[in-house]
């Protein structure tokens, strides 16, 4: 049977103000740290071009006959809620997988070709626990398995911020393996609530969103926890330099570091670089412990969705927004 076609007006200047504002706060994200924040006024004219554009984009989108997305769908309770959660699925996965590479590879020493291994293995659990969500998924409840991929990926976390400088490569394999897991226990659970109550005509425009939303949490995650890395390794690193003094270090005596002469001077570089490793360290640690809060935060929004109705069809590959 044929079916009859919907012609849609495209809707330039919500297209426009919505493109401009991510535009605008992509670039305040990504520069932020280098330009000092909100010391710059760069920083300004584009947190001030990013909040006007965006909200004119929101006036818009609900003055407007034919708005960029329909007001029906954004009415949709299960659509919304998975907007949410793909803002939390950015931060953990992608803020997380920026912090790993150069934390293992800077503190602990490890070559290249170690590090990708160790954080390959992330997407080994992703792949298993998505086919056990694929088969799980109709026989129980699906909100269940979002909460446990949350709590898996919660506790993945709560592992990392337990690690130590003299760890070795097996509680990074184990906890990323955990962390894949969860999110492999999310993926197509909450798709297929997401696209379960909105009608079909709108799917396209569902997944676009749900891309959207993973994106911006991967952007304001990674800025987040960089920016907050660079503050606490300050902070650390005074808290650590105060409680080094002559009386714990002996070569910390001036008296003593110049009979050494050159050496005495390499000891305090050796001990200088110590505490910025150990500083450094502590800061990761932190960043881990606020992804955990962040992801336990977002658990009792599973109580928001509702689950698909029996025989409701799962979302499609082209549906996914991961």
């Amino acid at each position: 049977p044929k079916t009859r076609s919907v012609k849609r007006r495209f809707d330039l200047f919500g297209f426009s103000m919505l493109a401009l504002g991510l535009a605008a706060l992509q670039l305040m994200l990504d520069r932020g740290a280098h330009q000092d924040w909100f010391d710059s006024i760069e920083i300004w004219i584009e947190l001030g071009v990013a909040v006007s554009c965006l909200w004119m984009f929101v006036v818009h989108m609900f003055t407007a006959r034919a708005p960029l997305f329909s007001r029906l769908m954004l009415a949709d309770r299960n659509l919304v809620t998975a907007m949410g959660f793909m803002i939390v699925i950015g931060v953990v996965m992608f803020a997380s997988m920026a912090l790993l590479p150069p934390m293992l590879q800077n503190l602990f020493g490890w070559p290249v070709i170690d590090t990708g291994v160790a954080l390959a293995l992330r997407g080994v659990g992703i792949l298993a626990s998505m086919w056990v969500a694929g088969q799980l998924l109709g026989k129980i409840d699906a909100r269940w398995l979002v909460g446990t991929g949350l709590l898996t990926a919660a506790y993945s976390l709560w592992q990392m911020s337990h690690w130590s400088l003299e760890m070795g490569m097996q509680p990074v394999i184990i906890s990323g393996l955990v962390q894949g897991l969860g999110m492999g226990l999310i993926f197509i659970p909450l798709n297929t609530m997401a696209f379960a109550t909105i009608q079909p005509q709108y799917r396209t425009d569902g997944s676009s969103l749900l891309n959207l939303f993973r994106s911006l949490g991967a952007s304001v995650g990674i800025s987040v926890v960089t920016t907050l890395l660079g503050a606490n390794i300050q902070t650390s690193h005074e808290d650590l330099a105060a409680h080094v003094t002559n009386s714990s270090v002996a070569l910390l005596d001036p008296s003593t570091a110049d009979r050494f002469g050159i050496a005495g001077d390499t000891a305090m570089a050796m001990i200088n670089a110590e505490i910025n490793r150990q500083a450094a360290m502590v800061a990761y640690i932190d960043d881990f412990w606020l992804m955990m809060w962040v992801t336990l935060a977002s658990v009792p929004l599973v109580l928001l969705l509702r689950p698909p109705k029996p025989g409701a069809p799962k979302a499609s590959a082209a549906d996914m927004g991961h």
